[in-house]
């Protein structure tokens, strides 16, 4: 995709080439991908190799990886400044969303009152919705180079926080709702009316929301201890975004879609959206949430954080074999043979782009090898999130040594000996 973006776009509008500005550094990034496929597809079929290491295998493959690597850091330099520069960019866009909801509660006020007539209630209501899109504008702006309303949702590994978020809406509801009450409590004249708004903040009406809401702030503090704590103790394997997207929110690190998450999402979507329309049907009083809608909130929050709990692990290895070319004799290992490293979390949720994959080394004995690429069509044969391929360096003393790989999150495996002869 970013192929096919790069051949057909060329500068914007200003005519920048350079990472200075959004465009240039989105087009920059565009530019590094096609140059590193164009280069990976080149080299996968065999071209470009030079006269001086063709008649080698081995030499030809550490050339083709150190090459790949080499662009592979330049795509990783230009993600990381498009991502910045995205970052500076969007919190104008979350401007306009905050904006654009007060615009829509004006509208929906202004439709359901032909008839009715206008109440308090919905001047408290839209007066509230405009201190709370004043008090979010002065805290986008405040956060600007973060990403404006979106950096509390941003987590440590620079993705959108699915817990962060689900809080947040739950935080965002009540504060409107207490907004709407304290304004129709300061324009009441009637003693018996203020009476009634002030029970309307009764704990015996509003336990529902107040249960829910402690809950998924709850969950949103703990799950972030936990990460950490798992990832401390490389029992979690973490790697940074170049940016967020909307799609982390339910999507595990690896961009696949994640059960735990998605659920969590959607059952608190439907009760903050339930808790709404209570709230615009009854503005008197805090939105008085079911038990039952409030239990399946739990319910959900409970699965969202046993997903956190129980995700991940540490890569292992199984075991070390010699690599076998067709046609080669059955043999001990010996220097400069490839073996092959069987095992799994090799590649880390991700992990999955050129530069982490070139970050990956095996230690054999004292020696550290960082393992090759070896590209295919539309992309690498080596290494794999099972399988690595790394060849016995001059280095290695025979005997028994011990085989050990290091993720690109840091994370060690466990030791596996093997014997080298001479």
């Amino acid at each position: 995709m970013a192929l096919d973006e790069s051949r057909t776009s060329g500068t914007h509008s200003g005519g920048c080439t350079c990472g200075d500005c959004p465009h240039g550094a989105r087009h920059g990034h565009r530019r590094a991908v096609a140059a590193f496929l164009a280069k990976r597809d080149e080299l996968a079929a065999g071209k470009g190799l030079p006269a001086g290491v063709a008649q080698s295998a081995s030499a030809s493959r550490q050339w083709v990886s150190d090459e790949l690597t080499g662009s592979a850091r330049t795509v990783a330099e230009r993600a990381r400044e498009a991502g910045d520069a995205w970052l500076h960019q969007v919190w104008r866009g979350t401007l306009f969303a905050v904006w654009g909801a007060a615009g829509a509660l004006l509208v929906g006020a202004s439709l359901t009152a032909i008839g009715a007539g206008w109440s308090t209630a919905r001047t408290a209501g839209l007066i509230a919705a405009l201190l709370t899109a004043g008090l979010l504008t002065a805290a986008a702006r405040f956060h600007r180079a973060r990403g404006g309303l979106l950096a509390p949702l941003i987590g440590e590994d620079n993705r959108l926080s699915t817990s962060r978020t689900v809080a947040a809406a739950w935080v965002l509801l009540a504060v409107f709702a207490v907004l709407v009450l304290a304004l129709q409590l300061a324009g009441a004249s009637d003693p018996e009316k203020r009476d009634a708004l002030i029970e309307g903040l009764d704990l015996v009406r509003s336990a529902g929301v107040v249960t829910v809401l402690a809950l998924v702030c709850t969950v949103a503090v703990v799950v972030r201890r936990v990460v950490t704590v798992r990832v401390l103790g490389q029992r979690l394997q973490k790697l940074r975004a170049d940016r967020p997207r909307a799609a982390d929110l339910l999507t595990d690190d690896s961009g696949r879609g994640s059960f735990t998450d998605v659920q969590y999402v959607l059952v608190s979507a439907v009760a903050v959206l339930f808790s709404a329309v209570r709230l615009a049907r009854r503005p008197e009083q805090l939105p008085d949430l079911p038990w039952g809608l409030a239990l399946l909130v739990a319910v959900s929050a409970a699965t969202y954080f046993a997903g956190k709990y129980t995700e991940g692990g540490r890569p292992v290895v199984l075991s070390v074999v010699r690599a076998r070319e067709a046609g080669d004799l059955d043999a001990p290992i010996r220097t400069g043979d490839d073996i092959e490293i069987r095992g799994a979390g090799f590649v880390p949720p991700g992990a999955g782009s050129p530069d982490r994959l070139a970050r990956l080394v095996v230690r054999i004995g004292t020696v550290h090898v960082h393992v090759p690429l070896i590209p295919v069509a539309g992309g690498f044969a080596n290494p794999t999130d099972t399988v690595l391929t790394v060849p016995v360096p001059v280095e290695v003393e025979p005997g028994t040594v011990d085989v050990q790989v290091v993720t690109a999150a840091g994370v060690e495996t466990n030791r596996c000996p093997i014997d080298v002869t001479d």
